[in-house]
């Protein structure tokens, strides 16, 4: 259509894949809240998989832990600022591999991000250990976020080839 507004491929790639990672986000996090109370563990496979409800006022690996005003706004700040470098990035990305990267870290960083303004912290659910070693509990939005940083760095270094 002739001066019709278009969207390009990139962008309907980040539209779809970060839509459907905040929902299934925000969706598992709802069952959470409401299905279990805070702190309580369901052990799923015993000796490596929970499902827990924690909440966690700070970033990945308990950093800004301390739940403080200023950590809230930093963290909220800096979820803002990668999303404008992703808006960025996005339009410079070749070919399909850092568009679904980055669409997969967008989507994760606005699901925590919603967390963060509605309650001040967010919603942790998986928790995978062995014996008494447990690696953080963590989310949907953290599992997008570290599967599109691996992304990235694949799409980089295939695109260095």
């Amino acid at each position: 259509m002739p001066g019709g507004f278009k969207i390009s491929t990139k962008f309907k790639i980040l539209l779809v894949i970060a839509t459907a990672v905040i929902f299934f986000d925000q969706l598992t996090k709802v069952l959470i809240i409401r299905g279990m109370y805070e702190n309580s563990i369901i052990e799923i496979v015993p000796g490596f998989f929970n499902v827990v409800h924690f909440k966690n006022p700070g970033a990945a690996f308990g950093i800004f832990n301390d739940g403080a005003l200023l950590s809230k706004l930093f963290l909220i700040g800096t979820s803002t600022a990668a999303l404008v470098i992703i808006g960025v990035l996005i339009r410079q990305a070749a070919g399909i591999l850092m568009p679904v990267a980055l669409s997969l870290i967008a989507g994760g960083a606005i699901g925590n991000l919603i967390d963060r303004v509605r309650f001040g912290e967010v919603t942790d659910f998986l928790d995978f250990y062995i014996g008494n070693t447990h690696w953080p509990a963590f989310n949907v939005a953290d599992m997008a976020i570290s599967i599109g940083v691996g992304l990235a760095i694949l799409s980089y270094f295939r695109q260095e080839k």
